[in-house]
């Protein structure tokens, strides 16, 4: 009877592994998908992505945040200690439906920063909370290796859970800046309105990255739960 439970157990904690595998996977592949998309489509105003950060930032009044250009693809980012937006090449110069949609988001969580956005404050708190959780659990896990899986697992644990309130916090945060975004250009005529619902589209599928986050992560702490209660 106990082998027939415990074989149940861990043919169910492989299949939650398998689905979050398959929901990051799903999640990576659409957003993927949607920026080789709309990088190729061209806006009718023709501007920069640069330009288009730039607009928005000083109709908001921040002009005393640098935009600039960074290494990689897909690496775009608000850096709120050092009050810099900074965007991948082929956002930074595109004209495409792309760069005005992840510029413009960008530039939504500047204003976020600037309007003490609540969200994005306990963000902030949490970034440095959640690094020493997993650094301490990363030593603390090495050390219970020894002392056997039952103390690994309930480090892992406590890791999934700093992550978790993390992700949760994320969501609204980023959420709430492509909601910004497509106000932004709609009301700055940056796009026009029919380019609104294509820079939609593109931070809409961006975010299910973060949903599917969150969700790959709630089920990797229900198979080490699951993993736990059958070692113990």
């Amino acid at each position: 009877m106990n082998y027939m439970l415990w074989g149940y157990e861990t043919w169910f904690t492989v299949v939650l592994s398998i689905v979050g595998f398959i929901i990051i996977l799903w999640a990576q592949t659409t957003v993927n998908s949607s920026y080789k998309k709309y990088k190729k489509i061209k806006t009718t105003k023709g501007l920069s992505g640069q330009e288009v950060a730039r607009a928005i930032l000083d109709r908001n009044g921040l002009k005393d945040i640098y935009v600039v250009e960074t290494r990689g693809e897909l690496s775009d980012h608000y850096d709120p200690s050092r009050k810099v937006i900074r965007l991948s090449k082929e956002i930074f110069h595109g004209d495409t439906i792309a760069a005005a949609a992840v510029a413009a988001h960008e530039c939504g969580h500047a204003i976020q920063d600037k309007d003490g956005y609540i969200f994005m404050k306990i963000r902030s708190f949490l970034v440095p909370v959640v690094n020493l959780v997993t650094y301490i659990g990363y030593i603390v896990a090495f050390i219970s290796i020894f002392a056997g899986a039952t103390g690994y697992l309930k480090i892992s644990i406590l890791m999934i859970l700093a992550a978790l309130l993390f992700q949760l916090v994320t969501l609204p945060v980023e959420f709430d800046a492509s909601k910004r975004a497509n106000e932004e250009l709609l009301k700055l005529n940056l796009v026009s309105h029919d380019e609104v619902i294509q820079t939609k589209s593109m931070l809409k599928s961006a975010a299910l990255t973060y949903v599917a986050s969150f969700i790959s992560s709630l089920l990797n702490l229900l198979r080490l739960v699951i993993m736990l209660n059958d070692r113990d």
